[in-house]
């Protein structure tokens, strides 16, 4: 179903296509607490339903005696995570909202809380042991299992990968050698399907190991920094998008559902007192303590009823995560906490943070999507049963000759032999079977109808001769011919009331037949034919009686006779004595050649040069493809080396571990065989990394070869059009126009154009030969 959100408070009102609505739920809230050796049992101390956690705070003395310091509070949440393993931790926290994106369900999880109180650990883990692996690399693991359970949907995985460094987007997977970075900055762009980072990387992944090679490629891209409180501090928020989209393999509906989980590791807020940052550090912990602050008034306003405004666009952060808080998704926070007194501050700063989270209230709803080409499929199909259920129902009523497919032509020719008959009066009516029959006879009478007016046309202009008021060429040809009154209007032109019979001539005697009439025939209808070389567009020649004048010749003289002998005489007119002779070339042939050897010709010829340079640009493509193949061989050889070596590594690594390792002041003792394979491997992968740098830059030259391929070849191909046009279509008397220098160059103007141009030219040119005679 199709169901309108809220309006937004930020903005314009939104719609989405939504599935099934859920009630409206509060946001879970858990804090977990770093295991630590000092940890503050006289000021922290958990409830007995492991949801409440107690602070206690020591008055400070230096206040004096009246001291109305506040000492206790106590915060209740969804669960508190003390000494709890990884695992726990994702039962408790991720699985359920990972289990329910499968069904159509957004979900955001999102660790908060100092500096170096665990939250990265809590989101990615620790990769020294498989146990110690935290939210995401197991969500990604439960997503693919889930798939797996599911072979009646084809499911689609896909993910991104998200850092805002210093209020800046950047896109952790760019370093991928398909991917490359991006020419524009990244943009935060919202629709009504809701917000996308424009030029964010997005990436499928069909299997488990491909989704962690992307994760672990990310996360050697985040940047990080050491101070007193932390040695390895992120010091820029990420967000790890799973995006889902399921579709029925056994259900032929057109509906299909969409999901995206959002992973979200916060960077820790400082107290730059207590971490001694400096420089860059210090720069990047006020941008970070910035947009925590900005986190924090948003929360606060979407936790208050009464607010109209959410300050979203306040910085990046909270722009990119506008639909996660309070949007339709399932939402978590995870809070990390210290458990030392030293921290207590901050503890409680973060706790008051999870507390106001918690009012947050969000509509979790099945994104629904629909698949046009299923349903076109679905539509087709009920279009054939609609059908079936016509035929039984005209059978029943025998009416057995109905057919509901469209009309052929011979259907359509039987209509229009019975919309003449009907119009003739031979029919007296037309049997009605089905709707496109009828539709079909109205079509028929609008085209006998046009006919009918062309032949009436056609019967004026072999009676009459039309020319266009706005013609002014061939108004002044006919003038010059003395087609015109003692006044200066044309013979015959209307009186603005209807048909005006006009006044002739004086030159006219009366009872011989003119033969002007055949003369300005000849004049108007070379003037359409050459109205787009005119002065005034063929376009604006209709025929109307509000637009032309209808003039019947009443001209002594065979002017026509003229313009014939004149046209024969301009094509045997010599040029001037002082223009340039043409160079000796061969007699045109008759019948233009076929293109393909044409075209060799030319190669050899005129494009000879450009072909020359196709060739070698052919040749540079191919060597460099030959030598990409080549280096794609060494690279694949050594891949398949470095997996021997590896396995060769395991073996002695695991032959080590069974027969006892020895330790010489902390360092590792290892033996010979497997310290040359640690140097083999590590020569390998040097070597891997210097080829698939070659390879890189190689592609880079095969693309660059194949553009000048291409362009080669279509310079070649446009070069070949114009030579061919010129050399065989173009009339001979035009050609000196089209040589160097001139003010026409070849391919300037289409061959249509040309040859029109030259007709008109020679059109002109007999007019003006007939007027001095």
């Amino acid at each position: 179903m199709r169901k309108p959100l809220k309006r937004d408070r930020n903005g314009p009102q939104v719609h989405c296509i939504l599935g099934t609505m859920g009630t409206r739920k509060k946001v879970h809230a858990f804090v977990r607490v770093k295991p630590t050796d000092d940890f503050a049992h006289e000021m922290i101390r958990y409830g007995g339903d492991n949801r409440t956690i107690d602070i206690h705070l020591r008055k400070d003395t230096r206040r004096g005696v009246v001291n109305n310091q506040q000492t206790d509070w106590s915060f209740k949440l969804d669960g508190v995570l003390h000494d709890a393993s990884q695992e726990v931790v994702y039962e408790t926290v991720a699985k359920d909202v990972v289990a329910q994106a499968l069904d159509g369900y957004n979900g955001t999880i999102m660790c908060y809380g100092q500096t170096g109180a665990g939250k990265t650990y809590t989101m990615t883990g620790a990769t020294e042991n498989y146990k110690h692996r935290g939210i995401l690399p197991r969500a990604l693991q439960q997503v693919f299992r889930m798939v797996e359970e599911r072979p009646t949907h084809a499911v689609t995985v896909r993910v991104s990968y998200l850092e805002i460094y210093n209020e800046s987007l950047f896109d952790l997977l760019s370093t991928l050698p398909y991917v490359g970075p991006s020419a524009t900055p990244m943009t935060i762009v919202e629709n009504p399907q809701g917000v996308f980072i424009k030029g964010l990387s997005v990436h499928l992944t069909s299997q488990e190991e491909d989704a962690f090679s992307l994760l672990f490629e990310g996360e050697t891209n985040r940047i990080i920094a050491s101070h007193t409180m932390n040695k390895n501090s992120s010091r820029s928020h990420s967000i790890f998008t799973i995006y889902v989209e399921a579709h029925s393999r056994t259900l032929s509906e057109e509906k299909y559902i969409t999901s995206k989980i959002n992973l979200v590791d916060l960077a820790g807020s400082e107290r730059l007192g207590k971490s001694g940052s400096e420089g860059r550090v210090l720069k990047e912990a006020t941008y970070i303590n910035k947009s925590l602050s900005f986190l924090e008034q948003a929360i606060i306003a979407l936790g208050d009823q009464k607010r109209d405004h959410i300050p979203f666009r306040q910085c990046k952060l909270t722009h990119a995560l506008k639909d996660s808080l309070g949007g339709n998704c399932n939402m978590v926070l995870v809070t990390n906490i210290y458990g030392e007194a030293a921290q207590l501050e901050e503890t409680l700063s973060s706790l008051r943070f999870a507390s106001r989270m918690k009012l947050v209230t969000t509509e979790p709803a099945v994104n629904e999507k629909y698949d046009a080409e299923r349903m076109v499929k679905n539509l087709e199909k009920e279009l054939a049963l609609l059908k079936q259920e016509l035929a039984i129902h005209d059978s029943l009523a025998n009416r057995t000759l109905v057919n509901y497919d469209p009309l052929d032509e011979i259907q359509i020719a039987e209509i229009n032999s019975q919309v003449r008959r009907y119009l003739e009066g031979t029919l007296d009516e037309i049997d009605i079977i089905n709707l496109r029959q009828i539709q079909e006879v109205f079509n028929q009478f609008r085209v006998v109808l046009s006919q009918q007016e062309q032949e009436v046309e056609s019967t004026l202009r072999r009676k009459y001769t039309f020319i266009d008021k706005n013609d002014f060429a061939t108004i002044s040809a006919v003038q010059k011919a003395g087609l015109v009154d003692v006044d200066g209007h044309l013979v015959g032109e209307t009186d603005g009331q209807g048909f005006g019979l006009g006044v002739s001539a004086f030159s006219t005697k009366p009872g011989k037949k003119s033969k002007s009439k055949k003369m300005l025939k000849e004049v108007s209808s070379l003037a359409k034919k050459e109205g787009a070389s005119s002065p005034v567009s063929g376009k604006d020649f209709e025929i109307s009686t509000s637009k032309t004048q209808l003039t019947q010749s009443s001209k002594d003289g065979d002017v026509k006779d003229m313009l014939l002998r004149d046209r024969e005489t301009s094509n045997i007119e010599t040029l001037p004595s002082d223009s340039p002779k043409e160079e000796l070339r061969p007699p045109r042939p008759g019948t233009p050649p076929a293109k393909p050897a044409a075209f060799e010709d030319f190669k050899n010829e005129r494009g000879s040069e450009i072909n020359r340079i196709f060739k070698e640009n052919k040749s540079i493509l191919n060597e460099r493809r030959k030598r990409a193949s080549e280096t794609t061989q060494r690279i694949n050889d050594i891949k398949r080396e470095i997996d021997v070596t590896k396995e060769a590594l395991n073996f002695q690594k695991s032959l080590r571990e069974k027969q006892g390792e020895y330790e010489n002041k902390g360092l590792m003792i290892i033996d010979e065989e497997e310290f040359l394979l640690i140097l083999k491997l590590k020569d390998l992968k040097k070597q891997y990394r210097t080829e698939y740098q070659d390879l890189r830059d190689l592609r880079a030259e095969i693309q660059y070869c194949q553009n000048l391929v291409d362009q080669c070849r279509n310079r070649l191909l446009t070069e070949f059009d114009i030579w061919y046009n010129e050399s065989f279509f173009i009339p001979e008397d035009m050609q000196m126009a089209l040589k160097p220098g001139s003010s026409i160059r070849p391919g300037l103007l289409p061959i249509s154009r040309i040859v029109s141009l030259h007709s008109y030219l020679k059109t002109m040119m007999g007019l003006q030969q007939a007027h001095k005679k």
